[in-house]
């Protein structure tokens, strides 16, 4: 079988603790200098994330997160480690339009290994690591090499949106030694709200 080595220097990237101050609950707190590594495996292949543990400014370690362009789900198989993924899908107007500070569902799922996690069309997502080592996950979401910088900002992702609002509708932080929700206060309104079992709580005075 031929193998084409051609694309594997475009494999690797990784998200710097500058790209994930634009989303951080406190982006001013220490961080680490990279938060995650992505190896992307192109049409063929699964692609692979690992995360550091840790926390920055009381937020666990996360994705920067991204919704879909187009019609597009994905699958996520964690391979080791502990997280909580969340997802969301943005209200829209009478035209159709998402807006970007209003959500009509948001979802927090808490994970482990073995686990398998559906990302459906329409929904942005991340994923946070909230234990001690490693998370690592493989996915399914399309990589087309012939974009420039795929592995680090794919085609089929926007993140734009994200970075709009910093982040999703809550922030996963610790809380009395285990993860808990704090509302973003840069969303307005979301509608539909399952926090899969963790605490809301109130943010800090900052935030307000």
């Amino acid at each position: 079988m031929y193998t084409d080595f051609g694309s594997v220097p475009q494999h690797y990237a990784a998200r710097t603790r500058e790209k994930m101050q634009e989303v951080l609950m406190n982006p001013h707190s220490s961080a680490p200098a990279i938060f995650y590594y992505m190896i992307r495996g192109g049409h063929n292949q699964k692609n692979i994330t690992v995360w550091e543990p840790g926390k920055v400014g009381g937020e666990y370690i996360k994705t920067y997160g991204h919704y879909h362009v187009g019609d597009l789900d994905e699958n996520y198989w964690v391979l080791l480690g502990t997280g909580v993924a969340v997802l969301q899908k943005l209200a829209v107007n009478d035209r159709g339009q998402t807006i970007p500070d209003r959500v009509a569902e948001f979802r927090a799922l808490c994970v482990k290994s073995g686990d398998r996690i559906y990302m459906p069309p329409g929904y942005g997502h991340l994923l946070t690591n909230t234990g001690d080592t490693f998370l690592v996950t493989a996915d399914d979401s399309p990589v087309n090499f012939k974009n420039q910088n795929e592995a680090g900002s794919p085609g089929h992702a926007d993140y734009a949106t994200v970075r709009q609002t910093r982040g999703f509708a809550f922030y996963v932080v610790e809380h009395e030694g285990k993860p808990a929700l704090v509302k973003n206060p840069r969303f307005h309104e979301v509608t539909k709200l399952e926090t899969g079992g963790l605490p809301t709580i109130a943010p800090p005075q900052a935030l307000t």
